[in-house]
């Protein structure tokens, strides 16, 4: 009489196990994703205008000294908050691409005075190409003009990163994203920024976002 041995149930058993741990980490990075979105969109749209030591308006493509559409809607709410005396400096950040002709913010700085703001009240970071890079030069700049706090202006999509890291970087941070950002008011140029943030964020977090902000300095609109 011949016995046959009964199909182990542990190959079955192991494979199920594996797809419920699959299925927890897919619900909670996409539980993860969710809130991150919920916090960027709630943060673009806070308006934490106040008095502060300056304002700070981020960066974007300029074309031979011409600012993009993106930043001069930034520049355009930047210098309205610094005539309405919200802060006494302006501070300008940008750097170049290697085949630009000049930076953006030289470019935001000739922006600003030609609408009003006097050039001394003018404070320039002209070497970051990067988010990080820019606010970590604006940190250098704060120290040596005894700066503590800033409103920062950019769109409604980058406050939440921007404020992440310059909170990070020991200033004292509010922000007033502009409303008129074409990356913002069409749906999907604020959906792919979207992504770009949620990636910018989590590269931030583990430490090696430079790689993909360089990639979207590249390709700014």
């Amino acid at each position: 009489m011949t016995i046959s041995a009964r199909p182990s149930a542990r190959p079955r058993s192991a494979g199920r196990s594996l797809l419920l741990l699959l299925v927890a980490v897919a619900l909670g990075v996409a539980g993860v994703v969710a809130y991150t979105v919920y916090r960027i969109n709630a943060q673009g749209q806070r308006d934490e205008r106040r008095s502060a030591d300056a304002i700070v308006v981020l960066g974007a493509a300029q074309f031979n000294g011409v600012a993009g559409a993106v930043f001069e809607a930034r520049l355009d709410h930047a210098v309205e908050l610094y005539k309405e005396g919200y802060a006494p400096y302006l501070v300008v950040t940008g750097g170049k691409l290697p085949a630009d002709r000049t930076t953006e913010a030289a470019t935001a700085r000739r922006w600003a005075i030609a609408h009003g703001v006097p050039a001394e009240a003018i404070l320039s970071e002209d070497q970051g190409r990067t988010t990080l890079e820019s606010l970590e030069a604006v940190s250098s700049i704060f120290r040596a003009n005894d700066l503590r706090s800033a409103v920062f202006v950019s769109d409604e999509t980058h406050m939440l990163r921007v404020l992440r890291m310059a909170s990070d970087q020991g200033m004292v941070a509010w922000g007033s994203p502009t409303r008129t950002s074409p990356t913002d008011l069409d749906a999907g140029r604020r959906a792919r920024a979207m992504l770009h943030e949620l990636a910018g964020l989590a590269a931030y977090f583990v430490g090696g976002g430079q790689l993909i902000d360089d990639a979207a300095t590249a390709s700014k609109p």
